[in-house]
């Protein structure tokens, strides 16, 4: 949203409380996979630890239901709730992961939290320009024009760089 608004201070809001949320969510995590005995090989945290193509998908979808949620004036904790789907399991998946010292699919958990963020934020930026989400001052939109079309062209180049570190990741053994 901020990047369609082209308003920084909204961006350095929100940029700040994802980093916070998503640090203690991997922080806790951390901790807990130090203390907490637990079998790496449980399905819900293995599911956590193979990316595919498809995972590109789902949270894109992610990311375009939030938006289409929160412009048809959905209660901002169900678009919260949504997004938290794609980004918190392996945000978790990788703290425990790391706290337990298992490092090859920690890093798989982290290149799937890798996606779902590129993932969720395309999309979003996506559906905010098709639904015509636009700063109202019109002297500022030629900017937000902009600024929406380096995002995309930003998320689209870090996506196409992941799709590739996933292509890799399918082939190792």
């Amino acid at each position: 949203l901020a990047t369609v608004l082209s308003d920084a201070k909204l961006a350095a809001s929100a940029l700040k409380t994802n980093i916070a949320g998503v640090a203690f969510a991997v922080g806790l995590s951390i901790l807990l996979g130090f203390v907490l005995p637990f079998d790496s090989d449980t399905p819900a945290l293995a599911e956590r630890t193979h990316v595919g193509l498809e995972d590109l998908g789902l949270a894109s979808a992610s990311g375009a239901a939030g938006v289409l949620a929160f412009t048809t004036g959905v209660p901002a904790s169900l678009i919260g709730v949504m997004v938290a789907v794609a980004l918190l399991p392996p945000a978790a998946v990788f703290g425990l992961l790391v706290g337990h010292g298992d490092w090859a699919p920690a890093s798989q958990a982290l290149l799937l939290l890798s996606t779902n963020v590129i993932c969720v934020n395309l999309a979003a930026v996506d559906m905010f320009a098709i639904k015509g989400v636009r700063p109202r001052a019109w002297w500022k939109a030629d900017r937000a024009r902009s600024a929406t079309r380096n995002a995309i062209l930003i998320w689209g180049a870090l996506l196409v760089a992941l799709a590739g570190l996933i292509v890799a990741s399918e082939r190792l053994p």
